[in-house]
């Protein structure tokens, strides 16, 4: 018996591979990690595909109630279903190792996620440096570390991929002070948000007197929305034009190129906002 951690891939309920719905339709119970990315259908559609109940999972249930997703799976199949693969983020391999301390028997069904799907902007993948997550900023919280790391990929001639921050089932600061199980609307961050920030993080680092710059606010950037779906969107625009485009719901993800080989200039330009970044192409 075992318990399996499968990849859903990045578009709908029939992006899960052929194994991977073959030990769904097999398992004794299916989770739904519900908390660090989402497909472009719902719960009920998995379902309906499936012909099987799906237990959503939240944050607070993968990382402290484990032991009940873990139960029983010993002497029956378990699934714990993940948008993208399942080691698209860092939560799903402390997982595994919890059930590796519990003696426990797991298997690893991977699919495609955004760490691979990017390429499909025209950027080579071999040409990406380290990945970086944007978080949202509060009045108070404004963190910008992510910078450096950008800067270091671009310094190297390497293209950054961000991944945009996610917020969903999250108390208030007045409700989790309160004890109060009251939670925040999601929200997905957008390309727009995304650069907003970091144009703010370049202007105030030209007050701050710095003038070697990971990038400007003429410098092209990528916005991508629902890779793998049906309305997947990509947009090439500046640090400018990206504050305000619209590339529709969630959700987003963000490209930073470094140096640009001919070919993935050319096409850059397919996906180009308008005539000046095809020219920027072009230069």
């Amino acid at each position: 018996m075992m318990f399996y951690f499968i990849g859903l891939g990045l578009g709908d309920a029939k992006d899960i591979t052929v194994k991977g719905l073959e030990i769904v339709k097999k398992s004794k119970r299916v989770y739904l990690e519900a908390y660090t990315s989402i497909l472009t259908v719902g719960k009920e559609k998995l379902e309906e595909f499936y012909g099987r109940e799906v237990i959503l999972a939240d944050r607070d249930m993968v990382e402290t109630q484990s032991d009940e997703m873990f139960e029983g799976s010993d002497t029956e199949d378990v699934s714990f279903l993940v948008v993208g693969d399942p080691f698209g983020a860092t939560t799903h391999t402390d997982l595994v190792l919890r059930a590796k301390e519990k003696e426990l028997e797991y298997r690893v069904i991977h699919n495609a996620s955004i760490m691979n799907a990017v390429g499909c902007c025209g950027l080579q993948l071999y040409n990406f440096g380290e990945t970086v997550s944007i978080v949202f900023w509060t009045d108070t919280w404004r963190p910008d570390s992510f910078y450096d790391k950008i800067k270091r990929n671009r310094d190297l001639g390497m293209h950054t991929l961000c991944l945009l921050d996610i917020k969903v089932k999250e108390q208030s600061i007045e409700n989790l002070m309160k004890g109060k199980k009251i939670f925040e609307p999601p929200r997905y961050m957008s390309v727009n948000t995304a650069a907003e920030q970091l144009v703010e993080i370049i202007q105030r680092k030209k007050e701050e007197g710095e003038t070697n710059l990971a990038f400007s606010e003429n410098t092209i950037c990528i916005g991508l929305a629902r890779i793998g779906s049906e309305t997947q969107t990509i947009v090439a625009a500046t640090f400018t034009d990206m504050m305000t485009v619209d590339i529709g719901a969630p959700l987003h993800s963000f490209v930073i190129p470094g140096e640009l080989h001919p070919l993935e200039k050319d096409m850059l330009k397919l996906f180009a906002y308008n005539d000046d970044v095809k020219q920027l192409l072009n230069s």
